[in-house]
């Protein structure tokens, strides 16, 4: 298991919050996320022989906000 903390910007409530968490809890090859609003970033454990950074940033974009490293 890897372990990477993405910065998320566009989220405003707890409702985005909630979003993000299912968007990376329903990729393939995540095994936990811990989305903060405060620190407008997500820590993602995630096995990388079934995803990669880029697949996660742009899941996070297919969501509707921006994520970057």
């Amino acid at each position: 298991m890897e372990s990477i903390t993405l910065n998320v910007k566009g989220m405003t409530c707890g409702g985005c919050v909630k979003s993000v968490t299912r968007i990376l809890e329903n990729t393939d090859g995540v095994a936990k996320a811990e989305v903060s609003l405060e620190n407008k970033s997500a820590v993602i454990e995630f096995d990388a022989t079934k995803t990669n950074v880029d697949a996660l940033i742009e899941a996070i974009e297919d969501g509707g906000f921006d994520a970057s490293l």
